[in-house]
Parts: C-alpha cells; sequence; structure tokens
C-alpha cells in the first residue's frame, strides 16, 4: 500500500498470546478469531479503517518471542517487519503488562533496528489485579517512545490508539541499544565501513541469524572463511538475550512495583486442580462428556424444525411447480440434498460455541499444557496439540498451524495425522449414523448417543496417536523441538462476541458445503433421472424409477467391492460423492433417499431407518452403521484438505501416501468391524 496523506499502513506486532489480534479486531471491526497459543495466527492478515478521514490499513503479524525465527511462522513475521519497512508508517507493538520483561526484548530489537514504534500496554487491569503497578510515564522515558494503555477485551483504549496512530506518534530510536560484545564488534564495523549499512544491529542481525533475515545478506561476501568458521549464531543470540535482559531489568525496577504478599488469585486456584497430572485429565474428559450430550440433547429442537421446514418447502416445491424435470430437480433433489446438510447446523454451532467458550476463558491452553507430557512418546512436539486440537474444527488451517513446529520430522508426522482428529465435516455424517443405530437411552444421566459420539472423537484422536508412533520409526531425522507457551490467567469469556463467530462460522460451513451439495445434488438428480433405455427410438428412459436409473447401475457396479463392508448401492454412491467433503455423504443420502418412490414419505431419517436389502435385512444395521462410522472416521475425504498438505510438503509422495494409507487402512477397518458384528 503506497503510503500518501490520507492513507497509510501500520504492523501490529507483538509476543504471541498479548490480546493482539484482539485489538486488530477491534480497530478494523474484523471477526478474527485469536487462541491462547502460539502458532494460531500462522500468516498477516490485513483489515483496513477510516479515522478523520485517513485510511489505514492493519497488517497483523504472526506473534513471536523475538527477531530471529525458529519457526516458518515466525520467519514471515521477521522478513515481512525487516523488507517491507519503506511500505508501512510504523509498528503497534503489543505489550502484555502481566509479561512486561519477556515482551520488552523483541520490542527493544525491533526499536534498534530503527524501526519507527509506537508501544502499548495491553490487559493493564490484570495487572493491577495482582498488585503490580507499572509507571507508563517512566515506561516512555526510558524507552524514548510514546506509550499507550489499552485494555482491549474491554475495547478500552483503541480510540485514542487510533488517534495516535492518525498523529502518526510512531518514534524512531536514531541509536541502538544493544551494547555489540568486544568479540564481533570489529567484524561488525568492518562490514559498516565496506557497505552502505548505517545500522549496526542490522548487521549484528545477520551474523546472529541462522537464516537469511533481511535484505543485507550480501555482506556475508563481505566475510573471509575464517570469520564464517568462528560465527556460531546461536551462541550471538544467547549473548545478546542475555545482555538485553540485563539492561531491561534495569529498567523494569525503574518503573515497575508489586504490592508484597498479594493474595493467591483464582487463576492459581483453579490451575492446582485443572492441570493435574491427574485431575487434569479427569475434568478435560468431563467437560467433552458435557459438550457432546449438548450437541445432541441441545440441538434436538431446532434440527427438527430445520427438518419440518425443508420437509415443508420440498412439499410446497412439489405441488406448486408445473409437474416434469424441474419439479422433481427441485423437488426431489436440491431441496433435500441442502436441507440434508443444514439440518446439522445447530450441532455444529453448539460444539464451536463450547470451543470458542473454552479457548476464550484460558482453558484450552491449559488442555495443551496438559497434552504435551502425553504426546512426547508418540514423537510428537508439544506444539503439535494445537493442530491437533485446531482439527477438531477443520484440519485445513490446522495443518497451516504446523508453521510453528520447527523440527521437519515432527512438523510432517503432525501434518499427515491431523486428517485423524475428527473434523466439523464429519459430524453430520456421525450424527445421523448415530442416530440411526444407537439408542435413545441414557447411562447415568448421560445418553448413549453422546456417549458414542465422544468415543468416536477418542477414536480419531487415538489414530492419530498410533500413525504418529509409526511414522515416528518410518522417518528419520535427527533434533528435537520443545513446547514453550505461557499459561494466560482465566478470564470471562466474551459470550456474544463468541456467539456472533461461531454464527459466522456455521453459516461458512452452510453456503461452502451447500455450493458443493447443489452441483452434486443435480448431478445426482440426472443420473437418477435417466436410465438406459427401455423402447427402441429412445436414446436413453427418462423419469424412470430409482432402482432403474443410470445411477442405481453405477452404484451396483461398486457392489462388489463395497458389500463386504455392508453396504448397498446407495451408500456406495454416497462414499464415493464424498471423496470430495464427508459432509456430501449426508446430502447425497438425503437426494437418494428423496428420490425413491417406494420409500414412504416421511423425514430423510426415518426413510433411511425403515429401508431393507432384498433379503430383508436393514439397510442401516448395527454392524453397517459402525462399519461406516469407523471407514468415515479414517478415511482421506477431503480434497481441500489433500491441496493444503501438498502446499505444505511440497510433496507429491507423502500427500499421495496419506490419501491412499488412510483410505486402505479405512476400507480394512471398516471390513473388519463388518464381518465381526454382523
Amino acid at each position: 500500500m503506497q503510503q500518501t496523506e490520507n492513507n497509510k499502513q501500520i504492523l501490529l506486532v507483538g509476543n504471541p498470546n498479548v490480546g493482539k489480534s484482539t485489538v486488530f479486531n477491534l480497530l478494523c471491526n474484523k471477526k478474527q478469531k485469536t487462541g491462547n497459543y502460539a502458532g494460531v495466527t500462522v500468516a498477516s492478515h490485513s483489515g483496513k479503517y477510516v479515522f478523520k478521514d485517513e485510511e489505514v490499513e492493519v497488517i497483523d503479524l504472526p506473534g513471536s518471542y523475538s527477531i530471529y525465527p525458529t519457526s516458518e511462522d515466525e520467519a514471515i513475521f521477521s522478513k515481512f517487519l525487516i523488507d517491507e519497512q519503506q511500505n508501512y508508517a510504523g509498528v503497534v507493538y503489543i505489550l502484555e503488562a502481566l509479561s512486561i520483561k519477556r515482551g520488552l526484548l523483541l520490542f527493544q530489537q525491533i526499536q534498534d533496528l530503527g524501526i519507527p514504534i509506537l508501544l502499548v500496554v495491553n490487559q493493564i487491569d490484570q495487572a493491577e489485579r495482582r498488585g503490580i503497578n507499572i509507571d507508563l510515564e517512566g515506561l516512555s522515558k526510558e524507552l524514548n517512545v510514546r506509550v499507550l494503555q489499552t485494555n482491549a477485551k474491554q475495547n478500552q483504549g483503541i480510540e485514542e490508539l487510533r488517534d495516535e496512530i492518525f498523529k502518526n506518534s510512531f518514534t524512531k530510536s536514531e541509536t541502538v541499544s544493544f551494547e555489540i560484545p568486544l568479540e564481533q564488534k570489529g567484524l561488525v564495523f568492518k562490514i559498516l565501513t565496506e557497505t552502505k549499512e548505517k545500522n549496526q544491529y542490522k548487521i549484528w542481525t545477520l551474523l546472529a541469524s541462522e537464516t537469511y533475515l533481511g535484505k543485507l545478506e550480501t555482506v556475508k561476501d563481505q566475510m573471509n572463511d575464517d570469520e564464517v568458521k568462528c560465527l556460531v549464531p546461536k551462541r550471538l543470540q544467547t549473548q545478546e538475550t542475555i545482555r538485553r535482559y540485563q539492561k531491561i531489568d534495569g529498567i523494569i525496577s525503574k518503573v515497575l512495583s508489586k504490592k508484597p504478599q498479594f493474595k493467591e488469585l483464582l487463576t492459581e486456584k483453579l490451575d492446582k486442580v485443572l492441570v493435574h497430572p491427574f485431575w487434569g485429565y479427569v475434568i478435560f474428559a468431563t467437560i467433552l462428556l458435557i459438550i457432546f450430550q449438548s450437541v445432541f440433547f441441545l440441538a434436538e429442537y431446532p434440527m427438527n424444525w430445520i427438518s419440518d421446514f425443508f420437509l415443508g418447502l420440498s412439499t410446497f416445491a412439489n405441488e406448486h411447480l408445473p409437474e416434469g424435470p424441474i419439479n422433481s430437480l427441485i423437488a426431489n433433489g436440491i431441496i433435500p440434498g441442502i436441507g440434508g446438510i443444514a439440518v446439522f447446523a445447530p450441532q455444529i454451532g453448539i460444539l464451536l460455541y463450547f470451543l470458542y467458550l473454552l479457548e476464550d476463558s484460558g482453558y484450552m491452553a491449559r488442555v495443551i499444557f496438559l497434552m504435551d507430557r502425553f504426546l512426547r512418546p508418540f514423537g510428537l512436539n508439544g506444539k503439535s496439540i494445537v493442530p491437533l486440537v485446531s482439527g477438531t474444527a477443520c484440519a485445513i488451517p490446522a495443518i497451516m498451524s504446523t508453521r510453528n513446529i520447527e523440527n521437519v520430522k515432527e512438523r510432517l508426522i503432525t501434518i499427515l495425522v491431523t486428517p485423524f482428529m475428527t473434523c466439523s465435516a464429519r459430524l453430520p455424517v456421525y450424527s445421523i449414523i448415530i442416530g440411526l443405530i444407537i439408542p435413545n437411552k441414557y447411562f447415568g444421566g448421560i445418553s448413549y448417543k453422546a456417549l458414542a459420539l465422544m468415543a468416536m472423537y477418542f477414536l480419531g484422536f487415538f489414530m492419530s496417536l498410533m500413525a504418529s508412533l509409526v511414522l515416528k520409526k518410518v522417518i528419520k531425522s535427527k533434533g528435537k523441538s520443545f513446547l514453550v507457551m505461557d499459561l494466560p490467567s482465566y478470564k470471562m469469556p466474551l459470550f456474544g462476541y463468541d456467539l456472533k463467530l461461531t454464527l459466522g462460522k456455521v453459516w461458512e460451513f452452510i453456503t461452502g458445503a451447500g455450493k458443493i451439495i447443489f452441483l452434486f445434488s443435480i448431478v445426482i438428480w440426472f443420473f437418477s433421472y435417466i436410465g438406459p433405455k427401455q423402447k427402441e427410438n429412445e436414446i436413453v428412459a427418462t423419469n424412470v424409477k430409482l432402482e432403474q436409473s443410470y445411477l442405481a447401475k453405477m452404484g451396483r457396479g461398486i457392489e462388489p467391492a463395497i458389500a463386504p463392508l455392508g453396504y448397498d448401492w446407495k451408500m456406495g454412491v454416497g462414499i464415493l460423492t464424498s471423496f470430495v467433503a464427508r459432509e456430501v455423504f449426508v446430502g447425497t443420502m438425503s437426494t437418494l433417499y428423496s428420490l425413491d418412490d417406494e420409500a414412504p414419505e416421511g423425514k430423510i431419517i426415518d426413510k433411511m431407518r425403515s429401508d431393507v436389502k432384498p433379503n430383508g435385512e436393514k439397510v442401516f444395521s448395527f454392524a453397517t452403521g459402525i462399519s461406516i462410522l469407523f471407514f468415515y472416521a479414517f478415511a482421506m475425504q477431503c480434497v481441500s484438505t489433500l491441496a493444503v498438505v501438498y502446499r505444505e510438503t511440497k510433496s507429491w509422495k507423502w500427500t499421495m501416501a496419506q490419501l491412499f494409507g488412510m483410505s486402505g487402512f479405512a476400507y480394512i477397518a471398516s471390513l473388519i468391524v463388518y464381518q465381526l458384528l454382523k
């Protein structure tokens, strides 16, 4: 964005989990969801706002602890910050009041690079609750920068921030606070004199970084072989960190005071139980059980309303449209297909809303901490839990968040096993099959259906671990990475804001899946409407019975492969179409059962429940239902996820191995389950 009188670009920068993205959302009125752990924001996001006739573009960079990248998302941060300096007016640096010491390290690195900067101290109310007082005026003088105070959660201080951005209150430091160690001083100044660069810290970052940081890479040509050999970047970074913290300690002693013997806060009391090595897991399992119970219990009424609405719409279209193919397409193809997926919107919404509340409250960060201990024996990094947990919503952003994992082997394993986690696209399939085969009974107040759904989530997680264990042996690599994260204090979730986010996500799901299902409904209807010719002068027969259609012919063609799993031709068609996206299975089944003239009138699920095979057996028996649940738990049926896997791994070998490995395993597992249970 070209900087002009009436527009400018600024960067939002800070450590992970300091409320940076919340400030971004408030400034730009965006709905970008933030997480309480590093790695959730894996790429820069941008938004715009207008203040006093000035348009400001805000770039929200991924959180980082240092200017030196250790992972792919931190590399995005450093590269953008240094390479694009001429394109933005300044950096708004968000500092969390409770982690002022840690946050000042990165702040001073950016300041020393000569980048114009404005400091915002966020969540100062939480520091005050802990008896911590920060002298903001003193901090401003010590750092030679304009300091603002915000409480982003309460939308406080945002207007003042807009005003200061409008006034260009960014301060560019003319001096470098970091003192170059004596051993490297000569080399730094030698390169300075041989290049046009004036900032000595920029030269230092080149020497201290293992990967390319900015446009000064060519200065390495100025060094001889002996000088290059003597440089150990990690050692230089450690030297810098120690020296900087010594200075930061001096600043903090002047500007920060704490009341002695301050009482233990709720966060500390809760953490004694919630991250307990035994009770922590018990409480987490109980919370999951409550959520899954709610998914069925609370969603029952809205699901019935939606189902009745689409049934009424289909009947209305059937009665009021002229007889013919258009009537059949709309009343029996498109409406039931879209209705079949829309009916699960309440369940997806309830699940997402609970997950947002847990994340907002700070509890999800504890879950990650808990699971870190658990994951290590399986060859996964503690950071792997971020994509695994995110995978319960959708595998695509989850796989992208693996960029936070430094170790190549651990990142590849995480990418390959994340699609086993139960994503929201599997929920409609699980829900309809569980509804068909699990009785409506209760155990200790918890419904069998909720227990079955929870079991499916655990099955996905269990398979992720088992696959990790196998891949740990297969993929050879040295080195390990580790989990570094802050446990945020517990906060009251923003119930209304999370509801808005949930509704947005549910709408995205319906419209996203709706487009695919709309297309497939037309294709399925078309092949169910035509069939082999029945008269001499026909090319194809039209308006045929479902059993005589080309669709039935195609379905029966694959029956030899799917019959050992207990599936009939309709389920075979459902599986084939859902290779594009899992939720298409539900839309396909809705369309197929709606087109079936021999099925009794009523809701789709009732038609499925009463459907029988030619031998009189139920199509959706317990054995068939469990078999298909296992198939969808393991099969890789999402083209978008495959595309992201290829993009992240840049390897057809691993992408195809994942596709055929998961789908092949799904087939074998479903076959064994059906043959054992039938």
